[in-house]
């Protein structure tokens, strides 16, 4: 199981280049990957969208590439136009003598000159350069997918301590829920003794009222529905698959079978119960939001 949150960085060199790819991830219910890449590489964007979604199912991701040249290809590429230094002269010159102007002209005054000294812009072929992108890409992921898989692991931890919680929560009414009907028995006997009625305990008229109560507060079904959520949920607390939408899903369902058993159940024990494993869910449900 991974969380949705976790940084990653690879980086490769070729031909006097260094290429570098960062990866941050946080949380988002669908997968947004959002990627900033140099305009030489802009082509490439589809590829990295795809090497991505291979990995990655869930999460905002951002992605930065960038590539730097070494100092020796940074020297390669130094152009010095030498004609153009040359009419900056002349010009220059032409403008001293015609505005009587007195003064020394320098190297540096001419290196200045727009164009005289620049960098030649790299030609970079994508097609040829993708190999080492993509081993830098990989890298990165490599790194954002452990960093998500150890959050995950301490997510697993918590979501498991607070199964147990509700497991518990589930065996007390599980417990409790024989003793309602009996309960309401008892009650309804005393009624009937207090109104000083002359009906026999076994009248057909109070054994179909208990039957009827016993069948509107039965929560047998609900009681296996849910522990069949919790086993569901222990199983993907183990997978290294994507959960989070199952989580999500079951988390729904574990909600509305506690809500039922809140509703059906009419004793006091059952509903202190449900409110303790209403309030746990709740936060489960906000650690689920993390997982991918």
């Amino acid at each position: 199981m991974r969380s949705m949150t976790g940084y990653g960085r690879g980086e490769t060199a070729k031909d006097g280049f260094k290429f570098t790819v960062e990866l941050n991830s946080i949380n988002r219910k669908q997968s947004d990957i959002s990627i900033n890449l140099p305009k030489e590489l802009v082509e490439l964007e589809p590829r990295i969208r795809d090497e991505i979604n291979a990995h990655l199912s869930r999460g905002r991701i951002n992605v930065v590439v960038a590539f730097h040249r070494s100092n020796a290809k940074v020297e390669e590429q130094v152009e010095l136009d030498v004609a153009l230094a040359k009419a900056y002269q002349r010009a220059i010159q032409k403008l001293q003598k015609g505005m009587k102007l007195s003064g020394s002209l320098t190297l540096d005054t001419i290196l200045r000159a727009p164009g005289v000294l620049k960098l030649a812009e790299a030609a970079l072929d994508a097609e040829s350069i993708w190999p080492h992108v993509e081993s830098a890409l990989r890298k990165a992921i490599t790194g954002l997918v452990k960093m998500r898989e150890k959050e995950g692991k301490f997510l697993a931890n918590d979501l498991a301590q607070r199964l147990s919680l509700l497991e518990v929560g589930l065996e007390l009414i599980r417990k409790s829920a024989p003793e309602i009907v009996a309960r309401y028995r008892e009650q309804l006997h005393a009624r009937v003794k207090e109104a000083g009625l002359n009906v026999p305990l076994d009248d057909e008229r109070l054994v179909k009222e208990v039957v009827f109560f016993a069948d509107r507060c039965d929560i047998s079904e609900e009681i296996t529905r849910l522990s069949s959520h919790f086993n569901q949920c222990r199983g993907c607390l183990k997978s290294n698959e994507p959960v989070g939408r199952t989580l999500d899903f079951l988390a729904q369902e574990m909600g509305r079978e506690i809500n039922t058993i809140g509703s059906k159940a009419n004793a006091a024990e059952i509903s202190q119960q449900v409110v303790k494993m209403k309030a746990e869910l709740e936060k489960i449900r906000e650690q689920i939001q993390n997982i991918e």
